[in-house]
């Protein structure tokens, strides 16, 4: 049987390690919270996915995957996307991390995956399924994580105050105002923050930041329109930040989702 569009209620109880569902959404879907028994790798082959919890919220470009540890709560807004995911007893997961994390989906990983949809359920174990399964675990042990991930405070006002910058991110945005509408000092306000999200406010503002860039450049926003929005002194300031962070600049970063999109054998 093909796995696909198939309810993970359908197949949960199934005495494998790995279970393999591709799923296609239309544009917009909303998966609103919900926890899984298992653990689950997220893999989105075209589109993006922002993905929230109760900690923060993470956005997956196309050719990443997000891993959500067993019984993590957790809500997806799909745009186009069309998923691979893999559910895994949580005495076989692959990722030591408590957190969520973006992954990067490289070439081998990818092509596990899709070969993924043709495992049954109930595959062979001792067989090229059960071989194939095991190679999708090794392969997510090692798969590099993206730092595409804002957290979000438990202090309700901190926490209200950092939705609101996710809903309208600007680089510029100053600690002193945040922490005046706190009625804190800046110095005191600079200690709760890192308190709160486990890092600084700098680093935190432009994590945010470079979440919003991603869908606006991969929907066809130019590299200048996209640095003017956040509120970038340049677009060259802007791309310098992206690099910095993830090894390449916002040209080639599209180049490569879009490529990779065109390559994609058949949306299944």
């Amino acid at each position: 049987m093909t796995m696909l569009n198939i309810p993970l209620a359908d197949v949960d109880h199934v005495a494998r390690l790995v279970v393999a569902i591709g799923t296609d959404y239309s544009s917009g879907t909303l998966l609103d919270f919900h926890t899984h028994r298992r653990a689950q790798f997220l893999y989105g082959m075209t589109g993006l996915m922002e993905v929230n919890t109760d900690n923060g919220t993470w956005m997956v470009p196309p050719y990443s995957g997000v891993w959500l540890p067993a019984g993590k709560r957790h809500r997806v807004r799909m745009n186009g996307v069309s998923t691979r995911s893999l559910y895994i007893e949580p005495v076989a997961a692959p990722r030591p991390s408590p957190s969520c994390e973006v992954l990067v989906v490289a070439p081998l990983l990818h092509q596990l995956l899709l070969a993924s949809a043709n495992m049954p359920a109930l595959y062979d174990e001792s067989g090229r399924d059960g071989a194939l399964a095991q190679l999708l675990l090794y392969e997510l042990h090692l798969a590099p994580s993206l730092p595409l991930f804002a957290p979000l405070p438990q202090a309700p006002e901190l926490a209200g105050l950092c939705r609101d910058f996710l809903a309208q991110p600007h680089i510029h945005s100053l600690p002193e105002d945040w922490a005046r509408q706190l009625h804190r000092s800046q110095r005191t306000f600079n200690r709760l923050f890192r308190q709160q999200a486990g890092m600084s406010f700098g680093e935190w503002r432009q994590q945010a930041c470079l979440m919003a860039a991603i869908p606006r450049l991969l929907s066809g926003s130019s590299v200048t329109r996209t640095a003017l929005e956040l509120g970038y002194d340049s677009p060259g300031a802007f791309s310098s930040m992206f690099r910095k962070v993830l090894g390449q600049s916002p040209t080639s970063f599209v180049r490569a989702a879009t490529r990779q999109e065109e390559e994609l054998p058949g949306r299944c």
